[in-house]
């Protein structure tokens, strides 16, 4: 008899969610921090063996959405429910108890096996804990409800063997050495998001994202070209750093994740952009003079802004994005005319 089913792993924000995924399946297919709201995709992990397959899927944290990409992030939780043959409601014993009563009234009209999972409880004492499972017997009437940490990895393997205990006969729905539903690209643009939430701090808004627009594999390496995007341009300076600091360690720790995760080297393609700031002086044609630094070295310009000097009457000071690398022989040519014209040259990044 072989067994194999969809298990969603539903809950509130930062509750442990994404970390279990990853215990059950076994390597880091969901981004797991500190930070909440972390996933935004619906994602499936797979763990196969001869006798089952579990496919499991992380949903983003339940909350009230107050604009469309948390309103989309709903849909996806929301969604988890109705394919669903087993339910992990994850919640911990830190969070307010009463949050998303909607949410709940819809699980409680599920008709297939629940789990309650309250995590963290190497947070807590044994009496809180007893509280809790009562509280939750109540809200859920027909759910087993199970204690345990993640952290600890205490009680994690005796959830997932009921798992495969509650699981319904079938086939398989993927291969047996598929681990996600996810392309690699997907993957990719994860781990380093990650890095990105675990380097910075809270003025790098959740609206980081990463787009992946090369990934060629060999037997040996991989290489991977990616791009990360931000809301507002005042926000690029704060992700390369000084001196580009901080995009080197992102570059460093997502390299090694997935060198991890691949079983292959990673080669993290070079720099393509180049950001530069420096000052004119008030004079006629000093601007034009200027960019035909980059017109005669063939750089594309993707950005040009303009900020007044302080206590400077008419000078301006002026941020140019272009494509390149500081390597480049063209790129480096551009540079000597710009140290030769401008004023405060500086390079903010090149990324």
């Amino acid at each position: 008899m072989h067994k194999a089913g969809f298990v969603s792993i539903v809950g509130n924000p930062n509750v442990g969610k994404s970390t279990l995924m990853n215990l059950f399946v076994g390597e880091r297919i969901s981004i797991a921090t500190f930070k909440a709201q972390t996933t935004r995709h619906r994602i499936m992990g797979i763990v196969s063996t001869d006798d089952y397959q579990i496919v499991f899927s992380d949903t983003p944290g339940v909350l009230k959405p107050n604009y469309k990409l948390q309103e989309d992030m709903l849909a996806f939780s929301v969604s988890s429910l109705e394919d669903a043959d087993i339910l992990l409601y994850v919640t911990d014993t830190v969070e307010k108890q009463s949050k998303n009563e909607d949410f709940i009234s819809k699980v409680k009209k599920l008709n297939i096996p629940i789990l309650v999972l309250i995590n963290k409880i190497d947070l807590s004492n044994e009496k809180e804990v007893t509280k809790l499972v009562e509280y939750w017997h109540e809200q859920i009437p027909q759910a087993e409800i199970v204690p345990l940490s993640a952290k600890a990895r205490f009680n994690v393997d005796n959830v997932q063997k009921r798992i495969v205990e509650l699981l319904p006969e079938s086939p398989d729905y993927f291969d047996k050495d598929q681990l996600t539903d996810k392309p690699s690209r997907f993957i990719v643009s994860e781990i380093i998001r990650e890095k990105i939430l675990l380097n910075y701090d809270k003025e790098i808004p959740y609206s980081v994202e990463v787009a992946v627009e090369r990934f060629k594999e060999d037997e040996r390496l991989i290489r991977i070209n990616a791009v990360i995007y931000v809301e507002r341009d005042s926000q690029k300076g704060i992700i390369i750093g000084h001196q580009g600091v901080a995009l080197k360690k992102v570059n460093t720790e997502s390299r090694k994740a997935l060198e991890k995760f691949f079983g292959k080297k990673i080669f993290l393609e070079k720099a393509q952009q180049i950001s530069v700031c420096f000052e004119l002086p008030h004079e006629s044609g000093a601007l034009y003079h200027i960019l035909s630094h980059f017109i005669y070295n063939n750089l594309n310009m993707s950005r040009i802004e303009s900020r007044p000097v302080k206590d400077k009457g008419f000078e301006y000071r002026f941020f140019i994005d272009c494509n390149g690398n500081l390597k480049d022989a063209a790129v480096q040519n551009a540079l000597r005319g710009l140290k030769e014209e401008a004023l405060n040259l500086r390079i903010l990044g090149n990324y």
